[in-house]
């Protein structure tokens, strides 16, 4: 944890290009092609650093391979990087998303976890085309696997090898007709539960936040996550309306959680492409989540000491 807030503070002065001055923003929800974005991490802080960010947050599905490279990059041109998780969950007939900001990306409960779910998307991804080839569609999962290029396996790659195999004209048609909630070759998600995801943020040294709620439209669960720990709602996404967006402020203010946004951008060529950018907060942000971290180390050295 203090190395994550060390290394993401440790910006090299003077690499900035004066075209690119400090805006005093960031977008602290951005995947790379460590789980299913297009973008590498260094392209992703690269392309933060273009549009002119301060800060991005790496927040990939399920995997924090992307942090390292991501940090790398960002203390070698001056972004600072938000090293992060995006945690999916189920509630009801709803997934609800966990983001985890901060986090201790060595933790051993965490990497646990998120081998437990990488392995599960594994097996997902493997009965999925199962499925697809009794419906001929004649996919193969080498392929799948070959285009998630050792990131962690979604829907979004299979999607690419039904396009690329002429079974559907775009992702948006190979969701649609085939990997949706209710397709023929749906398959459900290794279950884990959003107060679960919240308690092993939490366990890792992170600051959990709740992702686009205006999305799963579950906000009786608010105070059930804020129990296991929950300290934030995402209330800036590029699928919130400004009504939903100022709803979610208000909510965050009644309950005492911070504020947080992001585009939720995967790079270009996905299904519905959002720039780097294009949703942010300001810098403000950043420093309480870093404080959260904070606290969250001092409680812990705290507990360890009176046991």
């Amino acid at each position: 944890m203090l190395d994550s807030l060390r290394r993401s503070r440790r910006l090299k002065k003077g690499r900035r290009s004066k075209d690119l001055s400090r805006t005093g923003l960031a977008d602290l929800h951005v995947h790379t092609s460590a789980s299913d974005g297009t973008l590498t991490p260094e392209e992703t802080v690269r392309e933060a650093a273009r549009v002119g960010l301060e800060a991005v947050g790496i927040t990939d599905h399920d995997t924090i391979a992307g942090v390292e490279p991501a940090l790398d990059e960002g203390c070698r041109i001056g972004v600072e990087v938000v090293p992060g998780v995006e945690i999916n969950t189920d509630y009801g007939d709803k997934e609800v998303h966990i983001l985890g900001y901060y986090i201790d990306y060595h933790s051993v409960v965490l990497m646990d976890y998120l081998t437990r779910l990488r392995q599960g998307r594994y097996e997902r991804g493997k009965r999925i085309v199962d499925l697809l080839n009794t419906l001929g569609v004649k996919i193969n999962y080498q392929r799948v696997l070959e285009i998630a290029d050792g990131a962690s396996v979604g829907r979004p790659h299979v999607a690419r090898a039904i396009v690329e195999a002429g079974y559907a004209d775009s992702l948006n048609t190979a969701f649609a007709k085939y990997l949706v909630r209710g397709a023929p070759a749906y398959v459900p998600r290794y279950r884990l539960t959003p107060p679960e995801a919240v308690e092993i943020v939490c366990k890792s040294r992170g600051v959990a936040v709740l992702a686009h709620p205006g999305k799963s439209k579950h906000d009786e669960i608010i105070p059930t996550l804020m129990k296991a720990g929950l300290k934030g709602l995402e209330a800036y996404h590029p699928d919130h309306t400004p009504e939903q967006s100022a709803y979610y402020v208000r909510l965050a203010e009644k309950y005492g959680l911070l504020v947080t946004g992001g585009s939720d951008s995967h790079g270009p060529s996905m299904i519905k492409p959002v720039p780097i950018g294009s949703v942010t907060v300001n810098m403000d942000v950043v420093k309480k989540l870093r404080t959260l971290a904070r606290l969250s180390v001092k409680q812990d050295e705290v507990e360890g000491r009176q046991k």
